[in-house]
């Protein structure tokens, strides 16, 4: 039977399978951290993004229009919008979000779980649980409330005016730097 720390030197030897192909520059403090105690290492981790994204069933390569790890200016996204607009292939519905800070974290024991959930919840991490149980390990997601998301384009036209779009920008930079406090004060309670 392989054994957690076995699993643990395992995962934290594989090359990142991200979709950016490297860990997200804000939340590596706080994965470091986490890996360097005995009964935890990370699965996955963000630290909030902002995203033009395809309304797709499924997920496909191209479905990302927009997608930034940090904020967005109303330029960037406007550009991006007039961009997609002007290409005849691009016909699908396009959906704006700002996702919040998202980190599985592998624990030993339940006990362990319970510990980091504390931890995040006092950190304003206030949607974490528990989300698989095994006799391999217990997997916890903390996760963020920040987050924002609506329709911005469809039928070939943007949907909001450019006061909208600023007043979104706005709003969903000022949600990702709360996360990223989030961030901070988990880290300091580890």
């Amino acid at each position: 039977m392989i054994t957690f720390s076995r699993r643990k030197s395992d995962i934290l030897k594989k090359q990142d399978k991200s979709s950016i192909g490297e860990w997200d520059e804000k939340i590596r403090d706080l994965c470091k951290k986490i890996n360097s105690k005995e009964n935890y290492y990370t699965l996955s981790s963000c630290s909030g993004r902002i995203v033009l994204i395809k309304n797709l069933e499924q997920k496909q390569p191209d479905m990302f229009v927009l997608r930034k790890h940090d904020k967005i200016s109303f330029n960037e996204l406007k550009k991006a919008l007039e961009d997609y607009k002007t290409k005849k292939e691009n016909k699908e519905d396009l959906i704006f979000k700002q996702e919040s800070v998202i980190i599985h974290v592998a624990c030993k024991t339940i006990k362990d779980a319970e510990n980091m959930l504390n931890k995040a919840q006092r950190a304003g991490m206030k949607h974490s649980g528990i989300i698989s149980i095994s006799q391999k390990r217990i997997v916890i997601e903390m996760i963020g409330s920040e987050q924002l998301a609506f329709p911005i384009f469809s039928n070939e036209k943007i949907l909001v005016d450019d006061n909208f779009l600023k007043m979104a920008v706005k709003e969903a930079n000022s949600r990702l730097e709360r996360g990223w406090e989030r961030i901070e004060d988990l880290e300091e309670t580890i």
